[in-house]
């Protein structure tokens, strides 16, 4: 009998929009296509694959749907976690329909699903006492100021552009679906979960699930699922072919192979990865590993199949 082997791979919700002439869910669609093409030829290498996914700008564009829609039509705002779980469902459909599509082509038989995942937070995270995530579209002063008394908002001045709501962004604690999607994955499905984190939810106590007004990062929570899951591998599919250390700088250097203990080293320094954007992932990877996973890989989509082979990449062991 041939081992089982689960991959976890994270995917950004901006890699469904190539730049803002290709916006629409057309373009999404087609995105989510070339997407579908790398995970169905993993599964035809005989991995188990769980996606999760980012939804930022997906759920940006919802959000404002609903700001003009109150505006102009007097509709009720859509709160973020519904916001969320709509994104699930769309990107979800998107991928799910290409993969099934793709891996008929490829005469691989394997069914798909979307689940659409809460993921509990602690209503004590530090992160909600400094909320920092806009969301949303721009404000004047005024309209923010009166979004904050009437409706509880935090909002900021951004930039000299305008105002902004900002959301905290909680640490994940537990994936909800947990079970049924492990139950999936233990019957060959391919499952697309922790959708753009997942939907914050907190514990009302004995737990009654409640959806707060939070965003996760996906890399957060694709780890965690990994890690619940003992995957084998967490592949984090972004903009960039392999990781840098000293980025930006003069000295910038493109790593091949990094170990758990240079990665902790880096993460340490505080200068060798972008805020919000690459240390995160790092991080994610990070406790990945020190909780049992084998190894992690950094690479962009269309390289995934070359990184697997050892190609390019990053590869990060213990």
């Amino acid at each position: 009998m041939t081992e089982r082997k689960i991959a976890v791979v994270a995917i950004g919700g901006n890699s469904l929009i190539k730049d803002k002439q290709h916006q629409t869910v057309e373009d999404q669609y087609d995105a989510a296509k070339e997407t579908a093409q790398h995970m169905a030829a993993m599964a035809e290498d005989g991995w188990d694959v769980v996606i999760g996914h980012g939804n930022g700008p997906q759920v940006g564009f919802i959000l404002r749907r609903s700001e003009i829609a109150h505006k102009v039509e007097g509709m009720h705002e859509l709160p973020l976690d519904v916001c969320g779980a709509d994104s699930q469902g769309a990107i979800g459909y998107a991928l799910q329909q290409n993969l099934q599509n793709e891996l008929r082509q490829r005469g691989v038989n394997k069914p798909v699903a979307t689940v659409i995942t809460q993921v509990l937070v602690d209503r004590n995270d530090p992160a909600f006492k400094k909320p920092s995530k806009p969301i949303g579209g721009f404000m004047d002063q005024a309209e923010a100021q009166g979004r904050a008394e009437d409706m509880g908002w935090e909002v900021v001045e951004d930039a000299g552009r305008g105002w902004r709501r900002v959301v905290a962004s909680p640490l994940p604690v537990e994936v909800v679906e947990f079970e049924p999607i492990k139950a999936l994955v233990d019957t060959g499905v391919i499952v697309i979960a922790v959708g753009g984190g997942g939907i914050p939810v907190i514990d009302l106590g004995e737990r009654q699930f409640k959806g707060t007004a939070a965003v996760i990062d996906k890399d957060f929570a694709s780890s965690l699922l990994a890690q619940l899951l003992k995957a084998d591998l967490l592949l984090i599919s972004t903009a960039v072919e392999k990781v840098a250390i000293n980025f930006g700088k003069p000295n910038q250097e493109w790593v091949s192979h990094m170990t758990l203990a240079e990665v902790k080293k880096y993460l340490a320094e505080g200068t060798h990865f972008a805020k919000g954007s690459m240390e995160p992932k790092m991080q994610a990877i990070v406790w990945f590993l020190e909780s049992g996973g084998k190894q992690a890989i950094v690479t962009n989509p269309e390289n995934i199949g070359r990184a697997l082979n050892g190609e390019t990449g990053t590869l990060i062991e213990l």
